[in-house]
């Protein structure tokens, strides 16, 4: 069974209840090859086994040193592979951005320097991105004959509209993080990773206040609801919004309200 000491390439650890991944390759400027992809979706599957809404409030996820949240896709490694490994290797890229999309807990990614390819997909897989002023956001993928491969071209689309996403995507430039922010990727930029790792963990501590299993049910809903036409979007939201009027955070949310005191929420 799989365990987080098992991790190569990636750090993860926990302080009050909130959980940090760091893709650790610094000197490849963290790329993604198939040992950091197979070590995210271990971890990201072991998160969602093992922790539940009392014991872990949020996940943070960033890259380690100062030049690169994840520069992309190890172009290296990708150059030795025919066919049949690319759909294997993006395969695997789409799953674990799929696992990081569908964790019940809020995930911020945090971006400093390059984001770029599969490190873009990466962080759109998150809830919220925030970002450090030198952080720098693209979809190169077509300077080398190629598309995005782990998500991109559908996340993109879906958060930016589909002009934005084939702007970004045909031209294959980057854009700073204050770009980034006025057209709605980036939800918050910082001058430093310090301040924006405080920053996140206080937006975390902060969100820890009202209920994380009516949040992680929130999230369900939207990322489902995303897919389906408005019709079938109200009906999910109708059903899950009902359900939880049999929760303990429900009947200790109400409660609280009507007793004008804090809420005791107890994850379920």
């Amino acid at each position: 069974m799989f365990t987080p000491h098992e991790l190569q390439s990636i750090k993860f650890q926990m302080e009050d209840r909130i959980g940090t991944i760091a893709v650790n390759r610094p000197d490849r400027f963290n790329a993604l090859n198939r040992q950091v992809l197979e070590e995210l979706k271990n971890l990201l599957e072991y998160i969602s086994n093992t922790y539940n809404h009392e014991t872990l409030h949020g996940i943070l996820l960033t890259g380690e040193g100062e030049k690169a949240f994840i520069a992309g896709a190890d172009i290296k490694e990708m150059s030795k592979m025919d066919t049949n490994q690319a759909v294997e290797f993006g395969r695997l890229g789409q799953n674990v951005t799929f696992l990081m999309e569908k964790l019940p807990f809020i995930v911020i990614a945090l971006v400093n320097g390059h984001a770029l390819g599969g490190g873009l997909e990466m962080a759109m897989s998150a809830d919220f991105i925030f970002a450090t002023q030198n952080a720098t956001f693209g979809a190169p993928e077509v300077k080398l004959g190629l598309i995005p491969g782990f998500g991109g071209t559908q996340r993109l689309s879906k958060i930016l509209g589909r002009n934005r996403a084939k702007e970004l995507i045909y031209s294959g430039r980057s854009m700073g993080a204050a770009e980034m922010q006025e057209i709605g990727l980036v939800l918050r930029v910082y001058e430093t990773k310090d301040a924006m790792l405080n920053a996140a963990k206080d937006w975390v501590k902060t969100a820890s206040n009202n209920s994380l299993y009516a949040i992680g049910k929130a999230k369900q809903v939207m990322n489902i609801a995303n897919d389906l036409p408005l019709i079938e979007g109200l009906q999910c939201e109708l059903s899950e919004f009902s359900a939880l009027f049999a929760s303990q955070d429900m009947q200790e949310g109400t409660r609280a309200f009507l007793e004008k005191r804090p809420a005791k929420f107890v994850g379920n």
